[in-house]
């Protein structure tokens, strides 16, 4: 065989190869990334959801994204983490966004409004009644992106030093107690302060405040608040749920290669059913604990929670009034808490009533 057939025929087999082999995609460079949360260690749902997080997002990239978790105060104050995530001294953050209502009150749609929404409907707002977009519009003027993590569902009303039978027993009542929820309470005669995990016990047994809320009987129980305040209030009616989102810089997040972008939203999603569903499990055997070490479980008056109710209501309107993303947000949110109000209300209020009394009868 001549050489030049030889070059021609090998050069043919060669393309014949390359065409029936599939084509090897590049695969993107590693990245890592910081994520820091508001909450210790010890709360290890509330933190422990950034390791699942984490961990997931490794899964989905085979390792070649990786985002490294930190405690609170471990690189920004647990208060600054959206500061952090804005200016990108950390790429991302985990956190409940009503700490910050102080700068605009339209951060505590992402995670709660006094009277506001369950879980389930929070999740349905955002995912499928608007909700996202209006919040993923209001964090992009702040270099960030917002992604639904968990939800603790329906939080405890706190724990008091002493019984609270009337609206006048609220009057003076030093309560750590943040976002909008303190406001409707100020209204009310409480003196709301916010303090962060570490700081609420001992401001609590020396007296600093009267009362304090927390999340549910999980996290409460491993803070300890039962030793040194023994009524257990409920409902608290400031968390009918509370959403926890995972934040990214938008610069940063835009810069991602499209599959690392995709497994940070899928992760996230994947958090927000599991720790939640994680919550409800822990919640229900730590209350039976509670009550067995001491704590006396009380329901908040009728002319407290109708007394709120009528505050909250107008500090929404006087809100909306003033602040244009606040009205935006309020006029998605409150037709669509209405309209799941009365989907409840016909359904599956009347179930759980009625299981709540069988398992009592029984």
């Amino acid at each position: 065989m001549s050489r030049r057939k030889f070059l021609v025929g090998s050069a043919a087999a060669t393309s014949a190869a390359l065409l029936a082999s599939p084509a090897v995609r590049a695969q993107p460079a590693a990245v890592t990334w910081r994520l820091q949360s508001s909450y210790p260690k010890s709360l290890e749902i509330l933190y422990g959801a950034c390791s699942m997080f984490s961990e997931r997002i490794a899964e989905l990239t085979d390792g070649r994204f990786d985002v490294k978790v930190y405690a609170a105060g471990e690189l920004v104050p647990p208060f600054q983490v959206l500061e952090g995530v804005r200016n990108g001294t950390v790429e991302a953050g985990q956190t409940a966004s009503y700490y910050w209502v102080g700068q605009n009150k339209a951060h505590a749609f992402d995670t709660t409004l006094p009277f506001g929404l369950s879980a389930r409907q929070q999740n349905a707002w955002v995912f499928y009644g608007g909700g996202l977009k209006l919040l993923r519009d209001f964090y992009a003027e702040q270099n960030m992106v917002n992604f639904p993590g968990l939800n603790t569902a329906a939080q405890m009303g706190g724990w008091f030093r002493k019984q609270i039978n009337s609206l006048e027993d609220l009057k003076g009542l030093r309560m750590r107690i943040p976002g909008m929820g303190g406001e409707v309470l100020s209204k009310l005669g409480v003196v709301p302060q916010t303090l962060a995990a570490g700081d609420v016990y001992t401001a609590l047994e020396k007296g600093t405040i009267d009362a304090t809320e927390w999340v549910g009987p999980y996290d409460d129980e491993k803070l300890g608040f039962y030793r040194v305040a023994k009524n257990y209030y409920a409902p608290g009616f400031w968390e009918g749920s509370a959403n926890v989102s995972f934040f990214a810089n938008k610069e940063k997040l835009d810069a991602l290669p499209k599959a690392f972008r995709s497994a940070f939203e899928v992760a996230a999603q994947e958090v927000n059913v599991m720790a939640t569903a994680r919550y409800d499990v822990a919640n229900a055997e730590a209350l039976r604990r509670l009550v067995s070490k001491g704590a006396t479980v009380r329901t908040f008056p009728r002319d407290v929670l109708q007394e709120a109710f009528k505050v909250s209501e107008a500090l929404l309107d006087e809100e909306a009034a003033k602040n244009a993303t606040f009205k935006k947000l309020l006029d998605s949110w409150r037709p669509f808490r209405e309209t799941q109000s009365l989907w409840s209300r016909v359904n599956e209020l009347q179930f759980a009533n009625f299981m709540a009394q069988a398992g009592v009868r029984r």
